[in-house]
């Protein structure tokens, strides 16, 4: 870790908040989740699918997070770089030059045909410091630490950034950032060295989703809601959650029918490849 990163999370060990209660999202506002970009119009996780999100006027930008070999911070889902690049591995033992060389928009070409686009054959993967860098304080951002358990310090290098471009705002009612993973232990690391940022407790559930009152209690004391399967979750579960004073986010939902009946469901916000299909359903008047 960078020397000026180890100073700031050794202040904030020392001096952070007292108040280390979970953080509520206090917005009644839909949140409509560009799920790793607009990723059916454009290569996922690269700058292009975020500024299609982004025109789109999609709530969050979603970004995946891997770390390459010297310690940066890059926008990747995966943990190799087989599937979205033309390289081949792990992105832990690539530095951030060697990932740069890799081609991040060929492969949507050949496996999109319909969407193929001459513009996505010059793109790379962008570093968290990038996108920051291009869309500043004018976009949210819905951050997943992705296998935690093989990169140290990811939650340390991501807290020092955020400050770094000054992303940790409090005085608003909609959170900059939103922090999500499927680790409870890096969430719980992350709201110990930062309990300011609303965090998310991803759930995927194979049958009906369930939580007992241990869950909830548990949950209660670094999490500001949850993010589930769409297909595991009813009415009833949605309202009990939010009973709990948590907010439930709902993936993947990418088509009318799924996001009407996220909708209908009474859900805080979805995830999505096509974040223009919800805003343009949130226009319409309610039937």
């Amino acid at each position: 870790m960078r020397k000026q990163h180890i100073v700031l999370v050794l202040f904030l060990l020392i001096a952070g908040c007292a108040d280390k209660s979970a953080v509520p999202i206090p917005s009644n506002e839909f949140l409509i989740i560009a799920h790793r970009g607009a990723s059916t119009y454009a290569p996922e996780h690269t700058m292009l699918a975020y500024e299609i999100a982004q025109q789109s006027a999609a709530t969050y930008l979603e970004i995946d997070l891997q770390m390459t070999e010297d310690g940066v911070l890059v926008a990747m889902h995966d943990e190799t770089v087989d599937r979205t690049t033309d390289g081949g591995g792990l992105v832990k033992d690539y530095t951030i030059e060697e990932l740069k060389q890799l081609n991040a928009g060929e492969w949507f070409n050949s496996t999109y045909p319909s969407m193929a686009n001459e513009a996505f054959e010059d793109l790379d993967v962008p570093t968290l410091e990038e996108v920051f860098l291009r869309f500043g304080d004018e976009a949210n951002y819905y951050i997943e630490m992705k296998s935690p358990k093989i990169y140290e310090e990811m939650e340390e290098e991501l807290i020092a950034l955020l400050h770094q471009y000054d992303l940790i705002d409090v005085n608003k009612k909609l959170p900059k950032v939103i922090i999500e993973s499927f680790s409870r232990a890096s969430l719980t690391e992350f709201h110990e060295l930062e309990p300011r940022l609303p965090l998310i407790q991803l759930f995927s559930f194979k049958e009906k989703a369930a939580l007992s009152d241990q869950d909830y209690n548990s949950l209660s004391t670094y999490a500001s809601g949850i993010g589930v399967n769409l297909n595991a979750v009813d009415k009833n579960f949605i309202h009990e959650v939010q009973q709990h004073a948590f907010q439930i986010h709902l993936y993947n939902i990418n088509n009318e029918m799924d996001m009407k009946k996220a909708l209908n469901l009474k859900a805080n916000g979805a995830f999505t490849n096509t974040p223009n299909l919800a805003v343009d359903l949130l226009k319409q008047p309610n039937e």
